[in-house]
């Protein structure tokens, strides 16, 4: 069973479940929620992988906490492949780019008005997906260097996929979004000086499996596929 980061199940696994099974010889159960709660559900031997889409360093502390006595050194984790992070609002908005020093001020609340970045006078309403998920820990990581969203007006959701319609109703939506997700939508996704990085990964807890195995080398395999 794999379980976790909504990002791998659609960047890896949606299209190409039925050729990893083939290849690798395993039938596959997927349950796509959020990286942190696939990697619960790893040490509570619910799942056999997490699959995650951020650093899974970071998820380590939380889960120290969670579970002291759980091993977190026998954790094993294989990098799958890297995509980007993406930053959605509403179509007619007129604010074409962001820096990241500035996406910081926002994320932090010290902007809180499109006018003061070029648009119209409405709040900026960051809309992104609560605790757990992929790309909010990898944009706190990397833009806010390992601090948390504090800005006042914050729409919180369950998936990317409910961040992008947002997004595309909210006309002073600021959406922190899996890429592919924005771009299957009508938002527009706003463009950064420097890319947001979230690392696809699966862990698992111990060694694993031979079986196990030809399953990582399989999805690295279709990961290349992806890119081509």
């Amino acid at each position: 069973m794999l379980q976790g980061s909504t990002t791998f199940t659609d960047c890896l696994i949606t299209r190409f479940q039925a050729t990893i099974e083939e290849e690798s010889e395993q039938k596959l159960t997927v349950i796509p929620n959020k990286s942190m709660t696939g990697l619960v559900a790893l040490v509570q031997r619910q799942a056999d992988f997490a699959m995650t889409s951020t650093d899974v360093e970071s998820g380590k502390a939380q889960l120290s906490q969670m579970y002291p006595d759980v091993a977190l050194a026998g954790l094993k984790t294989f990098e799958i492949a890297r995509t980007r992070a993406a930053l959605a609002v509403h179509p007619d908005n007129p604010v074409a780019s962001i820096s990241a020093d500035t996406l910081r001020r926002v994320l932090t609340g010290e902007i809180r008005n499109w006018r003061e970045l070029g648009g119209r006078d409405l709040p900026v309403r960051v809309v992104f997906v609560r605790d757990g998920g992929g790309v909010q820990a990898s944009i706190e990581a990397q833009v806010l260097n390992g601090g948390s969203i504090s800005a006042p007006d914050q729409i919180r959701v369950q998936t990317s996929a409910q961040v992008a319609r947002i997004a595309e109703q909210e006309p002073g939506a600021l959406g922190l979004a899996q890429l592919n997700v924005v771009r299957r939508s009508t938002a527009k996704e706003l463009a950064t000086d420097r890319a947001i990085e979230q690392q696809l990964s699966l862990t698992t807890l111990g060694e694993p499996t031979e079986p196990m195995r030809k399953v990582i080398e399989t999805i690295r395999r279709v990961a290349v596929l992806t890119r081509q």
